[in-house]
């Protein structure tokens, strides 16, 4: 059987992100480096999710909003094509509440964080803390030097703790993350993950 006919299969004959149906072909979504993909790293995705997948400015948000029901898939190359669009697009705030929700094994994790470098997903960044430890939505951190907010009249003082951080898609040096009510942008070379 070919690899078209296993991706049309296994989806049912629908984009595996959109649920479109004309126009079908095949993404390589390689979990290491350099070596062949086989078909359990391969998405069946239409034209529209083609192109946006690979020209980050083509990219439409509410395109992606398909992302709400793919992302709970039991296919692993699936949630972890999910996982990247929902991170690239996290700057818009409802994808910040999908992946809030969305767990990934660790292998799966791994996997969807794979830089462009390794040959994957194009422009992904890798945010890190103050000791290079890399951060992840959600993550928990302390913030290690009393930062003056802009634009309110406190102070995020040495040792606070702030859960369930959010990465900021298109800078590495800033999360963000909940601070007397409110939610900041925090520089990672003031914080540390717990």
């Amino acid at each position: 059987m070919t690899i078209e006919k296993i991706l049309n299969e296994r989806s049912g004959s629908k984009c595996e992100l959109c649920g479109a149906e004309e126009n079908l072909n095949s993404y390589e979504v390689p979990s290491s480096p350099g070596c062949q993909s086989t078909v359990e790293e391969m998405i069946l995705v239409c034209p529209i999710c083609m192109e946006q997948i690979e020209i980050q400015e083509k990219m439409d948000p509410n395109h992606w909003r398909c992302l709400n029901d793919s992302m709970w898939s039991q296919i692993p190359v699936v949630q972890v094509m999910a996982w990247r669009m929902l991170t690239r697009l996290q700057s818009e705030g409802w994808p910040q509440d999908l992946l809030d929700m969305l767990y990934l094994d660790e292998k799966t994790l791994a996997w969807a964080q794979l830089t462009a470098a390794e040959g994957s997903d194009e422009g992904f960044i890798i945010h890190k803390d103050s000791n290079g430890v890399t951060l992840e939505t959600g993550d928990t951190v302390v913030i290690i030097k009393d930062l003056n907010v802009k634009g309110t009249s406190f102070t995020a003082k040495r040792g606070l703790s702030v859960r369930g951080i959010s990465l900021v898609a298109d800078n590495s040096e800033h999360i963000e993350g909940r601070v007397n009510g409110q939610r900041i942008v925090i520089l990672t070379k003031f914080v540390k993950k717990l």
